[in-house]
């Protein structure tokens, strides 16, 4: 089945042609970076207009890398949620305009869900069960996956996602805009043992994340000792990455041991982070716990992820009538 997956959920605007719904045929990004920098974050007006302005230019060249046309497709995938509501609805008609006109099967993907069939687009795929730590700029959670569309949710931000306290210390900084990159190439300058910050635990005991203290000791150090050097800055963005990371991976393994689960899988935007993937793989070494991580390509917003679990849900029989619409808060398990 060749399954054409499109991926509009926040400033990326994506296609993607999968066959089997593993192998890639296509795959097209449009990044909107240089729309959405001067703001230092994703302003959701303009996201929206971009998105209009080349979906359908991207799928076009989607489709023109796979050597195919709309005929040949078998089925069509988009983003329903969760996502920023005006982004999602430019996905979701364009999705639906093309199934109907040309009489194809649709289905609507959880993007978080995607995000997690990332890891099934290389070798070695995970096999079920397994933990799945997805963390991107709009979310950070903790899956428990025990077979194909069966997840668990055991943790979550209660406030900022990580991805979202990586820009607002880039912005902080003075870094620019996306944060994860930046803060991640100016980390390697600095000390991470220079400033000691704050890791969040949870008085319930609930392996739950929490930046917004990680962000607001980091805004409070800058504020104290500014005007920065260099220097300084670097060592701040290392402190900073260092804490994030710890923050992850300590939550990750510990819901893993409670849960008896032996392999791990990290996705989503965050997880191109080359700290954050060593340390995850040092801790799942330590244990003789397997670790899947997408190569960084995949962990960003992409079309192939919701084209690989579109497939599979189409293939089950699941098919989305023409009414459906975005849902911007659309839950994962």
């Amino acid at each position: 089945m060749i399954v054409l997956g499109i991926e509009t959920s926040c400033d990326e605007t994506a296609a993607a042609v999968l066959d089997g719904g593993r192998k890639i045929l296509g795959s097209v990004v449009a990044s909107q970076d240089a729309v959405h920098a001067p703001y230092g974050g994703v302003v959701p007006e303009l996201a929206s207009r971009r998105h209009l302005e080349v979906v359908l230019p991207v799928i076009t060249q989607a489709l023109g890398q796979a050597g195919l046309g709309l005929t040949d497709l078998h089925g069509v995938a988009v983003t329903q949620g969760p996502g920023l509501v005006g982004s999602l609805l430019i996905g979701c008609s364009v999705a639906k305009a093309m199934a109907y006109a040309h009489g194809l099967p649709l289905v609507g993907v959880n993007h978080l869900e995607g995000h997690i069939y990332a890891a099934f687009l290389e070798e070695p795929a995970p096999t079920y069960p397994f933990l799945a730590l997805v963390v991107s700029g709009g979310h950070t959670a903790l899956y428990l996956a025990r077979g194909p569309g069966r997840y668990e949710r055991i943790g979550q931000t209660r406030d900022d996602a990580a991805g979202e306290a990586f820009d607002k210390v880039a912005k902080l900084l003075g870094l620019g805009y996306p944060g994860g990159p930046v803060i991640e190439t100016t980390a390697r300058l600095g000390d991470p043992k220079a400033i000691r910050l704050p890791t969040a635990q949870m008085s319930d005991g609930a392996p739950d994340f929490s930046f917004s203290g990680l962000k607001t000791a980091v805004s409070l150090h800058v504020k104290r000792h500014a005007p920065l050097a260099s220097r300084q800055v670097a060592d701040v963005a290392a402190s900073f990455q260092a804490t994030a990371v710890k923050m992850l991976v300590s939550k990750t393994v510990g819901a893993a041991q409670r849960n008896h689960v032996r392999r791990i899988v990290l996705t989503g935007g965050v997880a191109a982070n080359g700290a954050l993937r060593e340390a995850l793989q040092q801790e799942c070494q330590a244990r003789g716990w397997d670790l899947h991580v997408p190569s960084r390509a995949l962990c960003t917003d992409n079309a192939a992820m919701i084209a690989a679990a579109g497939h599979d849900r189409l293939v089950a029989g699941e098919r989305a009538p023409l009414t459906m619409n975005a849902i911007p808060d659309l839950a994962l398990g």
